[in-house]
């Protein structure tokens, strides 16, 4: 199974929009993720500020910002 880690913040509609589309997915493509609040890790927060949300699969970004279900959907298959 890969691993799904979506970096995110509190307050933040991108990231809510982006977790509901990592749900919609999740319908279709059975995976895990891990939320990760970057406000909790000064190197995330350095790397990740502007980007977020961002999801990684298996280490490698597969969407930020606006994310795009069907770049992350076929990083998933």
């Amino acid at each position: 199974m890969k691993k799904v880690i979506f970096y995110s913040k509190e307050n933040c509609s991108l990231c809510d929009k982006g977790l509901a589309i990592l749900k919609d997915i999740q319908k279709e493509i059975p995976f895990e993720y891990d939320i990760v609040d970057i406000y909790q890790d000064d190197e995330l927060l350095e790397l990740y500020q502007i980007m977020i949300p961002v999801v990684k699969i298996d280490d490698e970004i597969a969407s930020y910002g606006i994310l795009e279900k069907d770049n992350i959907r076929k990083r998933l298959l």
